[in-house]
């Protein structure tokens, strides 16, 4: 199968509309994304700053608790993150493999009509010489 650069694999092309389709899923998208970028981690290194130095003494019980249930939400959705790639890569895996099965489908019978067109061919010239006589 022969595409373009500027094609989309049908199989993103499906993940992408049930993403559009989905709010929670594009409330998931944008939270993973915003999650693993520099921005989070210096939003968080300010926050907890200002935390430990204003807000509580030592040893920082609520920050922990808060630190904890923020963990507890960042883990589920890398794992929300995970579930829905491996979905894409089963669908994209499932469409290849109908892909090439057709391919190789097309291949096997385009193969026997050329063995049983070169078996005519070979019949009518070698093997009856009569026959170029005519």
């Amino acid at each position: 199968m022969t595409r373009t650069p500027n094609t989309r694999h049908p199989a993103l092309l499906k993940v992408q509309e049930q993403r559009a389709e989905s709010y929670q899923l594009r409330v998931a998208d944008w939270i993973t994304k915003f999650a693993g970028s520099m921005n989070f981690v210096y939003i968080h290194a300010v926050g907890f700053a200002l935390w430990m130095i204003f807000a509580e003494k030592s040893p920082w019980p609520t920050l922990t608790l808060v630190v904890s249930l923020e963990a507890i939400f960042l883990s589920t959705f890398v794992m929300i993150g995970q579930n829905r790639q491996a979905d894409f890569q089963q669908a994209k895996a499932d469409h290849d493999f109908r892909e090439q099965e057709l391919e190789l489908k097309t291949n096997t019978e385009l193969t026997r009509a050329i063995h049983a067109m070169t078996a005519e061919l070979h019949r009518r010239v070698i093997d009856d010489p009569d026959q170029r006589k005519n």
